[in-house]
């Protein structure tokens, strides 16, 4: 996502186990309300200047644009309309358009609220002064949040300018009806993985869905690998660009990557990743490396019992599996928004477990983050996602929200070229690129 530069400051490091324990703590059950008329679902953006005191209709921009999460989003807008009396208009783009016309969309006519990420992209936001500080809401939701979402919600300036709602694993999903036809055992290491893939070729299956037309996808696979080659200090360091994109261990993980390429669905680049999906809940592929957020999210009802996932393989022992990105989503006050005393109102309300546990009645693949919260109605990868979330060491927010906006969309285009072209001579081409652009980026 294109975006101004700005000076790059570390995301602190506060998911430790003892954090993350508590941000993937289950939901509470509780009815959900019908979906009120208020909740509509046009196109175009809320107009006017923030006024702290304002008070009016809301209007809500959403990058929520897929049937199921989209349902879930209205289930959430229905409550707070409900609980607080304030009338919301839900204005919905498609993700991948909404997450690059974020930054034109924060400097012209936003709508009075709007669905984001914590991480590196909502402080670079809040640094660009494009957002509102929070603060009032916090103080009367902020005992409803462990330390690691109070921290992951704040800006460079450590004022709050996010309110979360949950997270959610990168892991590799199948189906379990194929590997019990097929006897396959879930790997554990790289070469378990490598074994698995390879006969799932044989067995004329894609062993690994993949698809990178949207640009960010595959950022997630140079991501885990990263993570499980040179541990989470590491990957975060080359994110910051304390580490060149020249150095080694970058070499190493694209060297990794091209072992695993070729058992990946051909053409990615021409591919969106719901296509994908489809592919492996058609069973035509074997897995699939992406969020539940996507896969679980992107199949049909009836056969989300079939699904099951396990965490991408170890690789260096040194580091097992530690880590994996878990990001977390939420939502954002647009300092240009109309209407802000109203829109501070819902945020305030979106900050409760009941609201958590409105939206999780209709989201079965994310887990939620408010303190305290118990859901019987978690299906089991919604289960498991709290478990294997809970184990890591540490967990990263996903490359385009951990690094500089500008240095995510270089890296989309070169890890694009890596796909096309994984050679030894086109990978030390992309370092020696990604090198020169960090140094102008960060240098700015």
């Amino acid at each position: 996502m294109p975006g101004d530069s700005a000076q790059s400051t570390s995301l602190s490091a506060v998911s430790r186990r003892t954090a993350l324990k508590g941000m993937a703590g289950l939901a509470a059950a509780a009815g959900a309300t019908g979906l009120l008329s208020a909740c509509g679902s046009d196109t175009k953006s809320g107009t006017g200047t923030t006024s702290n005191a304002a008070t009016g209709p809301v209007t809500f921009g959403s990058n929520y644009s897929d049937s199921q999460p989209k349902a879930a989003f209205a289930a959430l807008c229905t409550a707070a309309t409900s609980k607080t009396s304030e009338q919301i208009t839900v204005n919905t783009a498609d993700h991948n358009t909404f997450q690059n016309n974020i930054s034109n969309y924060l400097q012209g006519t936003p709508d009075s609220l709007a669905t984001w990420f914590a991480g590196y992209r909502l402080q670079f936001f809040a640094a660009q002064n494009l957002l509102s500080p929070i603060d009032d809401v916090w103080d009367k939701i902020g005992g409803n949040f462990n330390d690691a979402a109070k921290s992951l919600s704040k800006g460079l300036d450590g004022h709050y300018y996010l309110v979360p709602i949950y997270n959610y694993p990168w892991v590799v999903f199948y189906n379990k009806s194929t590997f019990s036809s097929k006897g396959y055992t879930v790997p554990t290491t790289w070469d378990d993985f490598i074994t698995l893939a390879k006969k799932m070729q044989t067995d004329g299956l894609v062993p690994l869905a993949f698809a990178e037309k949207d640009g960010w996808p595959a950022l997630g696979t140079f991501d885990i690998i990263n993570l499980r080659v040179n541990g989470y200090d590491n990957h975060i360091k080359l994110m910051k660009h304390e580490i060149p994109w020249t150095d080694p261990s970058v070499t190493a993980v694209f060297n990794q990557w091209r072992e695993l390429l070729p058992l990946c669905q051909k053409g990615a680049n021409g591919r969106i990743w719901q296509d994908a999906a489809k592919t492996l809940e058609n069973k035509q592929a074997g897995m699939m490396f992406q969020g539940s957020n996507q896969v679980a999210a992107n199949y049909a009802a009836s056969n989300l019992d079939d699904l099951d996932f396990f965490v991408f393989p170890e690789i260096n022992p040194a580091y097992g599996t530690d880590y994996m990105d878990a990001p977390t989503d939420g939502f954002i006050l647009p300092k240009k928004g109309k209407n802000a005393g109203s829109a501070k109102k819902v945020l305030e309300y979106i900050g409760t477990s009941d609201a958590e546990t409105t939206f999780l009645q209709t989201d079965h693949w994310d887990v939620g983050l408010a303190n305290g919260l118990v859901a019987p109605s978690y299906n089991a990868i919604q289960k498991k996602s709290v478990a294997e979330i809970a184990k890591c060491k540490n967990v990263s927010q996903f490359m385009d929200r951990d690094t500089v906006p500008d240095m995510a969309t270089a890296m989309i285009k070169l890890i694009q070229s890596f796909i096309d072209n994984p050679t030894a001579a086109n990978i030390a081409s992309i370092q020696q690129s990604a090198e020169s652009q960090a140094k102008s980026i960060f240098a700015s």
